[in-house]
């Protein structure tokens, strides 16, 4: 295992190279435009006024409809760094909410999405890939897939609560 030293003298070099800085902040720039495209669109849904950075794990916005706020859940569209993979997860505004929706989804025999083992430590109650393997060779169509997925989610997710 390496130590923070030696983590750090390899991170310094890699940023010399100068790559890592112009693809974060390509991706920083495909994200803010993304969730400004997502508020542009759809005016009656709540996006985040800011993008969560994180620690190089994930990269997220929220992005919830009206009919959820009201039930206090969120919807996240995520970049996940390790998996290299766009993602929408279902949370709660806080651990009490989170935790009995979690309990609600897992006692209805849930399958349509991914539902986390336990809330414990985690930011989600349900997870749903959107884009495995992105391509950002093609910004446009890779927009469209993200908010084509993540509309079908939220549906998923409503119907499933409106019953």
């Amino acid at each position: 295992m390496s130590s923070f030293q030696e983590n750090m003298q390899e991170f310094k070099e890699l940023l010399k190279q100068g790559t890592v800085q112009q693809a974060y902040r390509g991706l920083m720039d495909f994200i803010m435009n993304l969730k400004t495209y997502f508020k542009n669109k759809y005016p009656n849904y709540f996006v985040s006024g800011s993008i969560y950075c994180g620690y190089m794990d994930m990269t997220y916005f929220s992005f919830t409809p009206q009919a959820l706020k009201d039930r206090k859940l969120k919807i996240a569209v995520v970049f996940n760094y390790d998996a290299f993979r766009f993602e929408v997860w279902l949370g709660g505004y806080n651990k009490q909410t989170q935790a009995e929706y979690w309990r609600l989804f897992k006692d209805s025999g849930w399958n349509c999405d991914h539902l986390v083992p336990t809330t414990e430590g985690k930011d989600s109650i349900l997870e749903h890939i959107l884009v495995v393997d992105p391509d950002f060779g093609d910004l446009d169509a890779l927009t469209r897939t993200i908010e084509e997925n993540t509309l079908c989610f939220i549906a998923d997710v409503e119907k499933f609560l409106s019953e």
